[in-house]
């Protein structure tokens, strides 16, 4: 049952099946199965995982055998986690959205792009990897421009150009450094052994880090992501922001730091310091947000800009941190999106100033709200603390000062997040919420998933950190032993 194969087969049938159920309670229950079958296929594979710095459950057969190419895929201590976080996502993102009435054709879109996830985190073929981070991009430039807002047709389209650029330009590095294999293949290891110059080393670093930084995003590489989490539907902006944009930071850790680490001394300085500026950035411009999307989305900026850092300082300590934050970001972001959406979904507004006092007609919602905003703020014994807590270590490790500017995160964050809890759920009862119902029974299974991992890894991170700590120091090693 160990099989990478069935991880991406179930959401691919399963996706081919639901473009023919036009009846929206049919497609609703058949892509929860489906989701569902994916998250127990995940269970074999965390439960037989040796955590050390293996690759392990590796398939290689070749593809297309003149160009090299092969269908080479394996899970590691980096990879696990992040197929673990898809695919025990993905059913809670379709659950939010059985309130709505959405035909097959929308499910087999996030199934599609659950499969270019899957393969993504499991890809250890340079030409596999390109193929999966584009089947996992088309099926959200679709479910945006189909069912997005009033501006959604800009958007994507600003959203794709940017995308599809970095894209580009990812391409024709691997590309080049495929020329540059004496056995002319795609293989990942064939990458790594790869004795590039310095000159060389640099624009392979621009190539990967321009179409990293796109998808995670980092300032100055930012514009498409707010306009395109408001405008997108409720799911598309958790598909965004949960698990998408990890595609980024890993990118960095799998392909860019490991294949040009010369590049990387010479620039990491450079990276570090454009994820400080967006922390900055992004949290000053969060706290003027009036728009609940738009403030989880700059957010999520300085957020991921903090991992971003982590990743680039290179040390265990900011590595684990990235690892484990990336999880708990998807976590906490997936929570805040959906008591979003509940609120939207009966008020019709996500205008804070329109809003107050939901505390009163739904104080189980506040309850589970105010655990969500702790976690994202990183409060001690919820998921965010332990990842920020090891990004800082690590980040202070490179530099005392990027660590002081890096940490207005957490201040700045609870600044902005305390106030749209207060904006939003406490003070007077503003009149159009007087009716304002609490959460229904399908609401509440999927925000007690999220509140319950919030503080289970809260409380117990070391499972999670466990499964990343020997392939994270393995990696770092063996990139030092290049500069």
């Amino acid at each position: 049952m160990d099989n990478i194969v069935l991880l991406l087969l179930v959401p691919i049938i399963g996706a081919l099946l639901l473009t023919f159920v036009n009846q929206s309670k049919t497609a609703k229950i058949l892509a929860l199965i489906i989701s569902l079958t994916s998250l127990a296929a995940t269970v074999p594979f965390l439960v037989t995982f040796v955590p050390d710095a293996s690759m392990q459950f590796e398939q290689n057969t070749p593809w297309i055998s003149s160009l090299g190419i092969h269908f080479h895929v394996g899970i590691d201590g980096i990879s696990l986690p992040l197929v673990l976080l898809t695919n025990g996502l993905i059913p809670c993102i379709i659950l939010t959205t059985f309130k709505q009435q959405q035909k097959g054709n929308f499910y087999a879109l996030i199934l599609f792009m659950q499969a270019g996830l899957i393969l993504v985190f499991t890809a250890l073929d340079g030409f596999l990897f390109y193929v999966g981070w584009e089947i996992a991009l088309i099926p959200i430039y679709f479910i945006c421009g189909l069912w997005g807002g009033q501006k959604r047709i800009r958007t994507t389209l600003k959203f794709f150009i940017y995308t599809f650029s970095g894209s580009l330009l990812m391409l024709i590095a691997i590309i080049y450094l495929y020329t540059q294999v004496p056995t002319a293949n795609y293989e990942l290891s064939s990458f790594y052994e790869l004795a590039l110059d310095e000159h060389t080393q640099r624009w392979i670093f621009w190539a990967f880090f321009i179409a990293f930084a796109i998808k995670i995003p980092l300032v100055p590489f930012h514009t498409w992501q707010p306009d395109t989490y408001t405008e997108a539907p409720s799911a598309g902006t958790m598909l965004l922001s949960g698990i998408m944009l990890k595609m980024g930071v890993y990118g960095l850790i799998r392909w860019l730091i490991p294949i040009a680490p010369l590049g990387v001394n010479q620039y990491a300085y450079l990276a570090i310091l454009l994820a400080i500026i967006g922390i900055v950035y992004a949290s000053i411009i969060a706290f003027r947000q009036r728009d609940l999307k738009r403030l989880i989305a700059y957010s999520s900026i300085a957020h991921v800009g903090l991992i971003a850092a982590g990743v680039f300082v290179w040390n265990v300590q900011g590595l684990q941190g990235a690892m484990i934050q990336m999880i708990n970001h998807g976590i906490s972001v997936v929570g805040l999106f959906f008591v979003i959406e509940i609120i939207e979904r009966q008020l019709d507004t996500r205008d804070i100033k329109e809003l107050g006092g939901l505390a009163k007609p739904a104080p189980i919602l506040a309850a589970i709200f105010l655990i969500i905003v702790m976690g994202a703020i990183g409060l001690p014994l919820t998921n965010g603390f332990v990842g920020e807590f090891l990004l800082l270590m690590g980040v202070y490790q490179y530099s005392f000062w990027a660590a002081l500017f890096a940490g207005l995160t957490i201040i700045l964050g609870a600044v902005y997040m305390l106030r749209m809890y207060q904006g939003t759920m406490l003070g007077a009862t503003v009149e159009r919420a007087a009716g304002f119902k609490d959460i229904s029974e399908t609401d509440a299974l999927v925000l007690c998933v999220v509140v319950g991992l919030i503080i289970i890894i809260g409380v117990y991170p070391k499972p999670l950190l466990h499964l990343s700590e020997a392939a994270v120091t393995n990696l770092i090693e063996q990139v030092k032993l290049k500069y």
